[in-house]
């Protein structure tokens, strides 16, 4: 039934707001923004995707554009950006703005209206700061969004996935997912991570996706029977 979640995929007029946030910078949370906009816009929902703040360039923000088909201007995706390549909120007192909380929420929630999921990802990890008295948890928790954790699948993600997922309010944690990107080259613990985090969370709720490259064709991507399979697996 639509009055019962998940899936919106087949309940089309269901709206929903996920927050993609990752265990640290680099992590792959714009790889799989990217890709879930396009995979969701595929299958005939009005998707909506914000990178709402950046810094040190806004080539995450120009990805997540082109998934989205010119559904959003770039601006709209990441009104904020700055050019220190350090975390949003000393980066922004370098050009001595402030952003707010109530900011960032009022752009996202006016535009979302218009659309059936809303994707929000985060900068840095769970808990870098964004703006003034302002991190990716406040922002997921005040949107009432759905968390997917990204981390790289290699020599220390469980630790940091955990610790991401004890920062998170209990409500939130039940409901988050986890993604692991593959790196360009596997290590000793890229085999055993998935397994070994499902002692600790459950299984069914962890994927793993493959190494795509450092510039990939979303159209492409989404054609791996493997990226396709851990995209459906989220919703």
């Amino acid at each position: 039934m639509c009055g019962e979640l998940p899936p919106p995929l087949s309940c089309p007029r269901l709206k929903r707001t996920i927050f993609i946030t990752g265990t640290d910078t680099g992590a792959g949370k714009t790889v799989l923004t990217a890709l879930l906009a396009a995979f969701l816009r595929e299958r005939g929902m009005k998707v909506a995707a914000f990178k709402p703040l950046c810094s040190g360039g806004r080539d995450d923000a120009q990805q997540i554009f082109t998934a989205l088909g010119g559904a959003l201007t770039l601006d709209e995706i990441n009104p904020w950006h700055f050019r220190a390549a350090i975390a949003p909120l000393p980066a922004a007192r370098r050009e001595k703005k402030s952003i707010t909380r109530a900011q960032v929420l009022t752009h996202i929630r006016a535009i979302r209206e218009k659309f059936n999921i809303t994707l929000v990802e985060g900068a840095g990890g769970l808990l870098s700061p964004l703006g003034k008295k302002i991190d990716s948890r406040d922002l997921l928790v005040a949107l009432r969004a759905t968390p997917i954790i990204v981390a790289q699948n290699k020599l220390g993600a469980v630790n940091h996935v955990l610790l991401t997922l004890a920062a998170l309010p209990e409500s939130y944690r039940v409901k988050t997912k986890i993604v692991l990107m593959s790196p360009a080259k596997p290590d000793s613990a890229t085999a055993t991570n998935a397994e070994l985090l499902g002692e600790f969370f459950p299984l069914e709720k962890i994927s793993t996706l493959p190494w795509l490259g450092k510039k990939f064709a979303l159209a492409t991507a989404l054609k791996n029977p493997r990226v396709r399979r851990t995209l459906q697996k989220l919703f």
